[in-house]
């Protein structure tokens, strides 16, 4: 980070009375513990200061110190509509476009006049900020948040607990608890600060992956049993869970969070997608090992993006329209590789 991008921010920050906090729709630990973390910094030196998410965020995380004080948008969306135009200053946190806030939210991301800053490691940001801290080389949004507080803006200021516990979930699930995307030695560093701020993280694992409802469990097993299609002949594999199943099995939020990284548990998978039908849409994530770039992958056939290693879109259309669309993509890489 520049040094007179913080210089630019201390400054809005003498002016800032208000603060509020976006962060992306089906929000993941990634995007709640960042936002978090910064609404605890900033609640804890005076300021005024909101967390919206767009939609409401999985089950498994509402544990987490502060979750009970976050705006879900679809449950009062003129509460979070006025908590962003009120704003001073304005934290866009893992997203790089506001579209990826949700219809509902998107104007007003866009029409506020809040000092903006982005804190993101998704590549291409699509956003204009007044600061925007962004790189992919990192492990989640969550060690950008630390490095932010930590590292410039407030150095060698102590890190708190709760702080510590939000930035903990942020790294560990957006990085299959530092199985992906951890090859950086800073990373370690950032983890091992949060240890000593007291983060207990044999309990953070079972508050966020030993904390499943039976549901997760059922559309798992449908999903590994029934609707899994492995094509080794492209290195590929895919998934899918049809609006019918996620109604059948009692679907609640959050409950098909990372079952698309099974497919890249066979040996012969480099690349894999999971397929959910929501009502007039169908979510795609993208993930992969080694050199296959499904960023790259879901710009190009998907208008979607992310990571090279995870990333995702929406297909408007139906399910089978959707697979289709995707075998031909599988194809057509294959052979542009030959």
């Amino acid at each position: 980070m520049e040094e007179q991008d913080i210089r630019k921010i201390q400054a809005a920050l003498k002016e800032t009375k208000a603060i509020t906090i976006v962060f992306h729709f089906n929000p993941d630990g990634d995007a709640v513990g960042s936002a978090l973390a910064l609404y605890h910094y900033f609640k804890d030196e005076g300021y005024d200061v909101s967390v919206i998410s767009p939609n409401p965020f999985p089950d498994f995380l509402q544990w987490m110190p502060g979750a009970e004080s976050i705006i879900v948008a679809q449950e009062n969306l003129t509460e979070a509509r006025k908590r962003i135009k009120a704003a001073d200053m304005l934290f866009v946190v893992d997203m790089n476009a506001p579209h990826r806030a949700g219809q509902d939210l998107q104007n007003s991301l866009l029409k506020s006049t809040a000092f903006k800053v982005l804190i993101d490691h998704h590549v291409q940001p699509e956003i204009n900020c007044d600061v925007m801290y962004s790189t992919h080389l990192t492990t989640s949004a969550s060690e950008l948040v630390y490095n932010f507080l930590y590292l410039y803006l407030a150095p060698g200021k102590p890190v708190t607990r709760e702080i510590a516990d939000c930035l903990y979930v942020g790294i560990i699930t957006d990085t299959g608890s530092m199985s992906y995307t951890c090859d950086f030695p800073e990373s370690y560093t950032v983890l091992r600060r949060l240890i000593e701020a007291g983060v207990n993280g044999e309990e953070i694992h079972r508050r966020v992956y030993d904390n499943y409802t039976e549901s997760r469990m059922k559309l798992l097993g449908l999903a590994l049993s029934q609707r899994m299609t492995v094509l080794p002949e492209y290195g590929a594999s895919y998934m899918y869970l049809t609006k019918k199943d996620l109604t059948e099995n009692g679907f609640q939020i959050g409950d098909t969070e990372g079952f698309v990284n099974y497919g890249l548990s066979m040996k012969t998978v480099h690349y894999t997608a999971f397929f959910t039908e929501r009502d007039n849409r169908i979510r795609v994530s993208f993930r992969s090992k080694g050199i296959v770039d499904v960023n790259l992958f879901a710009r190009k056939y998907f208008e979607g993006g992310g990571h090279a290693n995870a990333a995702g879109a929406f297909y408007h259309g139906t399910m089978e329209d959707a697979i289709a669309h995707f075998l031909n993509a599988v194809r057509e890489t294959a052979e542009l590789q030959q």
